[in-house]
């Protein structure tokens, strides 16, 4: 009974006798069966983490956010990829659901009718991440992504740019993608410019993505003055092309992505870009999952709204 209540963390047991039994534990290589405590209370402390991708640099910042709050807790994250394919995300919440998780983190809140009625009678908490623009199951944390648009266009035309290209991902994959560039092209249509040359792709991210586009890009339509893409990896590949071809930046061509990502601070000129704020949104849904199991009766704020913050770099002229 000691040993037991020393391994769930229960009970009143004196710190010399728990000492003892952790350390023969260890010494043992003891692990608890968690899947027979959870036929008690029918859950698991498992936090089922659902992401699109792992292979860009914008989801680990959001996994590293959840880590560091679940960590001061007995919940732990399990992540599941689907691709951006809403068929997959539906296998993938109906395989983490099986196991009964504590709560789900998901990205996004486009779901097929059926994933979003796996998530709507879990009966655990659930969090949507990265995206407010729409109606949660039961709560949310993001940015704003028609306003990213809006901001990033009004920045863009109050330098004085008018002859603008875009290229980003393909979207009827990429939903929140697709929520920037309405905003970004009702910014530009409210002041009578349209976008004069566009290109979407599908695949991973890359630098070489983003030089190839451009080039073609320019090709076709050498008189751009500004290159907005989807995402700064390609932004990244652009900027380097452009570098190499002695154009002036950001008087000739200015260009901008989104997501300021950390790891291109090192790039020759700084890419102006906006900050998704990934990693509190991480912590925040985190917060919300592990407050709601600690009371479920306590009074959370679940519609969370943070701000997209521009950072005009290098690559965009400021006035």
């Amino acid at each position: 009974m000691t040993v037991s209540r020393v391994l769930r963390n229960r009970g009143d047991v004196s710190d010399a006798t728990r000492t003892r039994v952790l350390a023969a534990a260890k010494e043992l290589g003891y692990v608890p069966n968690k899947i027979a405590g959870a036929l008690a209370s029918s859950r698991v402390n498992l936090v089922a983490v659902i992401i699109p991708s792992l292979s860009n640099m914008v989801f680990p910042e959001v996994l590293t956010g959840i880590n560091q709050v679940l960590e001061d807790t007995e919940l732990q994250p399990v992540v599941g990829v689907t691709d951006y394919l809403p068929e997959k995300e539906e296998k993938v919440l109906y395989e983490m659901l099986s196991w009964r998780p504590s709560g789900v983190i998901i990205a996004g809140l486009e779901h097929t009718d059926a994933a979003r009625a796996m998530l709507d009678s879990a009966g655990i908490p659930v969090v949507e991440i990265m995206d407010t623009d729409g109606k949660p199951v039961d709560a949310m944390v993001g940015i704003s992504h028609r306003r990213a648009g809006r901001e990033m266009a009004a920045a863009i035309l109050k330098a004085g740019y008018q002859h603008i290209g875009f290229m980003g991902t393909k979207m009827p994959l990429d939903h929140r993608a697709r929520k920037r560039f309405e905003g970004f092209t009702e910014v530009l249509g409210k002041n009578g410019i349209e976008i004069e040359d566009r290109e979407f792709y599908s695949g991973g991210s890359a630098l070489a993505k983003g030089r190839e586009m451009t080039q073609a890009m320019l090709d076709r339509s050498p008189d751009l003055d500004f290159l907005y893409y989807s995402n700064d990896m390609i932004g990244a590949g652009g900027l380097l092309y452009l570098l190499e071809q002695g154009i002036d930046i950001p008087g000739q061509i200015g260009l901008a992505g989104f997501n300021n990502v950390e790891l291109l601070q090192g790039l020759p000129r700084k890419l102006a870009t906006i900050d998704a704020c990934r990693h509190e949104i991480g912590r925040k849904a985190a917060e919300i999952i592990a407050a709601q199991l600690v009371n479920p009766e306590a009074e959370i704020d679940t519609r969370v709204t943070l701000t997209p913050k521009i950072s005009y770099g290098e690559t965009l002229k400021r006035r």
